[in-house]
């Protein structure tokens, strides 16, 4: 409580701090109420609510490689940031360096077992995930879009949790183990890195831009999960269409809407939680240029969501409308509906700033205060997806999207010569969260 009451009185002394002291102040009231409450043996639906994680500190030499690659990454930034590097060259380092990180975290835990222990048939959470929804696919994959919201309840809850572009991507690629979709999402995941690099372009400068993109490699959530969810694969999609539809919202352009409203589209494919992209891009190009500018980028979206699904139904016989309903009801059903709404309104948001890397998150609200539309527009959609209880925990995964549009954002507030004891701070604590708390990704 200390430090939310410190946070409050530097808010006093800069207009600008207002904001991100005052969700301090809330997130730590939200932990500490969590905590105490699980103390007092009441369950809130998580481990650590609002953190969907256990206390279970695990040390071996596995680790290693992930500490000596943090450390060597922290002191490597401010070069790899350097204006000696074109373009291209900071794209490719950037996504080199991601991925390492990625990867090294994954190991650091579990050995290599740990990169596709989650997929693997006979873990607890594999129950859960793709790999055994494969088996509706034997009558292959226009029969399985055709039926996919009568058996959808069949299946595990994170197949009909999604709509099935995932399940028909596996399908299609042969994909049928555990390491071959670990390299399928760690690879397509991956590749978000030099996504958040141009939608950072769009947004910012070009030294700030690629702050963001360094900010994005060292997040906590995206570097723990995007080795070990299929979450880090949607954050892609999200992104290819996040880039277009910026542009678009900065200044108009008929080209740019027309591919983001596709790329849209095409993610609303694999995951419902993609569709705040077009919410997102929607306010910003609001407050950047008013109604007429949002309202295009809203038709253009909904026009071709429309457009996708209706080619879909005619040529498959996919019902997205029953697949919906299919969804709400295992929903309705499983352990969400367990979960306290007037603790989650808090936790949700709460769990996802934290997980996002608590420097990020503090420069993220900073930029929001200071009137950043970008920051300003993604607070909106995570309050809205809060207040009407779209997640009740998980969110360090499920608003995993998120994270490159949140690095872009605090990038913006973030000065240059803190940039390397951010991305220590960072490290700290992705190293601290994977080796002291057991999460199932």
């Amino acid at each position: 409580m200390e430090a939310a009451t410190g946070a409050l009185r530097l808010a006093r002394r800069r207009p600008d701090m207002w904001l991100p002291a005052g969700v301090a102040a809330i997130a730590v009231a939200t932990v500490a109420y969590g905590w105490t409450t699980r103390a007092n043996g009441v369950r809130l639906g998580a481990g650590l609510a609002p953190l969907l994680a256990g206390w279970e500190p695990v040390v071996r030499a596995s680790a290693l490689p992930a500490v000596a690659l943090l450390a060597a990454g922290m002191v490597a930034a401010p070069h790899v940031r350097s204006d000696r590097l074109s373009a291209w060259q900071f794209g490719v380092a950037a996504l080199g360096l991601g991925l390492a990180l990625r990867l090294a975290l994954g190991l650091a835990r579990g050995g290599i077992d740990g990169l596709y222990a989650v997929y693997e048939l006979g873990e607890n959470e594999a129950a859960n995930e793709y790999l055994p929804a494969l088996s509706a696919f034997e009558f292959g994959t226009r029969f399985f879009l055709d039926t996919f919201a009568e058996v959808g309840p069949s299946l595990p809850v994170h197949a009909i949790g999604h709509p099935p572009g995932l399940l028909v991507t596996m399908h299609l690629l042969g994909v049928d183990g555990a390491p071959g979709l670990a390299a399928l999402t760690i690879g397509a995941g991956a590749l978000s890195i030099p996504l958040a690099y141009l939608l950072a372009r769009a947004l910012l400068d070009e030294r700030r831009a690629r702050t963001a993109t360094l900010l994005y490699v060292f997040a906590p959530s995206a570097v723990l999960y995007g080795a070990t969810s299929a979450d880090a694969l949607y954050v892609t999609l999200a992104l290819a269409a996040a880039v277009p539809l910026a542009l678009a919202a900065r200044r108009p352009a008929a080209a740019a809407t027309a591919a983001g409203a596709s790329a849209f589209a095409l993610a609303s494919f694999f995951s419902y939680a993609n569709l705040a992209i077009g919410a997102w891009a929607g306010l910003l190009a609001w407050q950047r240029a008013g109604w007429g500018r949002a309202t295009r980028i809203a038709v253009a979206c909904g026009l071709a969501v429309l457009a996708f699904y209706a080619v879909l139904h005619a040529t498959t016989g996919y019902d997205p409308i029953g697949v919906l309903d299919a969804t709400e009801s295992v929903y309705r059903e499983g352990i969400a509906s367990r979960r306290r709404y007037e603790f989650w309104v808090f936790g949700s948001p709460t769990a996802f700033l934290m997980a996002l890397g608590v420097p990020i998150a503090w420069y993220m609200l900073r930029s929001a205060g200071a009137g950043d539309h970008a920051a300003r527009a993604l607070l909106a959609v995570i309050a809205v997806a809060a207040v009407l209880g779209f997640t009740k925990g998980e969110t360090e995964r499920i608003y995993l999207f998120l994270v490159p549009i949140a690095c872009v954002t605090a990038a913006a507030t973030v000065p240059e010569r803190r940039l390397q004891a951010l991305i220590g701070a960072l490290a700290v604590q992705t190293l601290a969260t994977e080796l002291l708390l057991y999460t199932v990704w």
